[in-house]
């Protein structure tokens, strides 16, 4: 609490970067489920084989994953704002070539850059958040707005999409982040500070491409079960990932300026953070998945009037977040991540239900119930990954979370699609 008291408080400018910080984060979850909804048109005008319609969707989230360490280390480096910045011009540039693509390997190629470009923007604004809002409850307020905005992201990127594919080509999905990659730009030097470390060495490229091998290794390989079944390619991947990653452990005591400085993992509530990151997101995008597909396959809704139906668990997930910091105010974060934890289970309990004549309402009421309940979890494990480092080791940590997060994510895809009920994918 005397902590808490002797720190800085944050001034206008900070909470008005916040709101700035708050854009790119819109986008970087619009973006990984928006595609979805263009496919059909894209494929009429590109014709591209089935390889490549895979790639068009995948790469995305592929090179996003696999950059986030290395973005949230090379931020440490040059700078957070920075590195912001150069991002958001990739990414104006990269939505601008997707939008007016002639042919699929431009448009692979360009959501490979837009990837890219998104893995610098959700370490960069972390790690900025970590660096602005130095008073504990401010920070953990600061965290709620910025997962929220994610959620936002998620939940009105169908609904933008579904709009703009009523009244124009399917590339205008893209051009979508022009404006908001614009703003940031002029209003971003306006109110956001630059933070840096200032004791960091130079960037290891070798530790670079060992972590965007493993990472990228890993994740392709469990994609593929989840969407072709277990096989020999898969698990070659993994374990080939799994091998890049240790050598990747090995060589960083070994450096003077390590990409990931392991000991950071000596503190216990860092280590349990990023666990608890990542089985978070492992039962939260399993689920997301079940029920996007129970609402499409068994329910027969089309992609846009699911997305509609989704928005009360967003609205849910939101309102979690910003009351995260107030629950906090009256209890202990490990007493308050319990109860969400619970409220989770609360809302999993009613999705059993599920099968009955109320069938959109149980999957309504039981998907928002988990959202609220997965929100503080949330939240509080962020806080406690950036708040347990130096200022200076933000960036990396933010790379860190960012991380366990896509790989929890991509483990629950992929273990629910194996032990998907047959009624689903008989439907």
């Amino acid at each position: 609490m005397e902590n808490a008291e002797r720190s800085p408080r944050a001034t206008r400018r900070e909470w008005i970067g916040l709101a700035v910080i708050a854009l790119p984060c819109l986008l970087y979850s619009m973006d990984l489920t928006v595609l979805n909804l263009a496919v059909p048109r894209l494929s009429t005008d590109l014709r591209p084989s089935s390889s490549q319609l895979l790639w068009i969707v995948d790469i995305y989230g592929f090179l996003l994953a696999g950059c986030l360490i290395t973005m949230g280390t090379l931020g440490d480096r040059i700078g957070r704002r920075r590195l912001l910045l150069i991002g958001a011009v990739t990414f104006a540039i990269a939505s601008v070539f997707a939008a007016f693509s002639t042919s699929a390997e431009m448009l692979i190629v360009s959501r490979a850059l837009l990837g890219i470009a998104a893995a610098t923007l959700a370490p960069s604004t972390l790690s900025l958040i970590r660096n602005m809002f130095l008073d504990p409850r401010e920070r953990t307020v600061a965290i709620g707005v910025w997962i929220a905005s994610f959620s936002a992201g998620a939940a009105i990127g169908p609904l933008v999409g579904g709009i703009l594919l009523s009244y124009f080509w399917w590339g205008s999905l893209f051009l979508v982040a022009v404006p908001v990659m614009v703003a940031l730009l002029v209003f971003g030097p306006m109110v956001l500070p630059e933070y840096r470390d200032p004791e960091a060495g130079r960037l290891d490229i070798l530790s670079a491409a060992l972590s965007l091998v493993a990472v990228l290794s890993v994740i392709y390989g469990i994609k593929e079960i989840a969407e072709h079944g277990f096989g020999l390619e898969p698990a070659f991947a993994i374990v080939f990932g799994a091998a890049v990653g240790a050598v990747f452990v090995l060589r960083q005591p070994r450096l003077k300026n390590p990409l990931v400085d392991l000991r950071l993992f000596h503190s216990r509530a860092f280590s349990a953070s990023l666990a608890v990151n990542v089985l978070g997101f492992f039962v939260a995008f399993g689920s997301f998945l079940f029920i996007a597909q129970y609402l499409q396959l068994v329910l027969g809704m089309g992609p846009f009037v699911a997305g509609l139906w989704t928005v009360p668990s967003a609205i849910a997930f939101i309102a979690g977040s910003m009351l995260t910091p107030i629950a906090v105010g009256k209890a202990r974060p490990g007493y308050v991540m319990a109860a969400g934890l619970a409220l989770a289970a609360v809302g999993f309990l009613i999705l059993t239900r599920s099968g009955g004549r109320a069938d959109l309402a149980v999957i309504v009421t039981g998907y928002s119930v988990f959202s609220l309940g997965l929100a503080p979890v949330f939240t509080l494990a962020t806080d406690l990954i950036v708040g347990t480092v130096e200022p200076g080791q933000a960036g990396a940590a933010s790379g860190l979370a960012e991380t366990s997060s896509e790989l929890g994510g991509a483990l629950g895809i992929a273990i629910l699609a194996a032990s998907s009920p047959p009624s689903i994918a008989a439907a």
